[in-house]
């Protein structure tokens, strides 16, 4: 593991790889740069079905790495993305990371459990709520 000598960025490594791991072992993955993306397309897509309050909201739970995984590349302009069916939430999550294969369905609850196992209770409830019910069947 990489030391940086400021513990605020060494934390923060250690704990990404630790929820890339928990997505690894998940999916039964290999590749750590696999769970990456994944981890990556399912959060810009989930952030940008979310208001700005609500990605916010989000945002202050994830360490500061995964943040900016999270906000890389965001513009709030016209979000939340009117996304209210599973089926284009999936594709959604497709188009970001065609290379996740056709199991997009499996790969994306097993990034909505690693947040979950990894987020307070309350915000993924939190989170869930502001969600219309076929995206919220996708949670665990």
């Amino acid at each position: 593991m990489t030391h940086t000598g400021l513990k605020p960025f060494d934390t923060t490594l250690q704990i990404t790889h630790a929820w890339l791991n928990d997505l690894q072992q998940r999916m039964g993955w290999e590749d750590p740069h696999r769970a990456y993306f994944a981890l990556r397309a399912v959060l810009h897509v989930l952030r940008d079905r979310l208001t700005v309050e609500q990605a916010a909201a989000l945002a202050a739970q994830l360490p500061l790495l995964v943040r900016g995984i999270f906000y890389e590349g965001w513009h709030p302009h016209g979000k939340p993305l009117r996304v209210r069916h599973r089926e284009e939430f999936l594709a959604q999550v497709a188009k970001e990371f065609p290379e996740l294969g056709t199991d997009v369905d499996t790969i994306t609850r097993a990034v909505l459990e690693v947040l979950s196992e990894h987020l307070t209770s309350g915000e993924v409830e939190k989170l869930k709520q502001g969600l219309p019910e076929e995206l919220r069947s996708l949670w665990p």
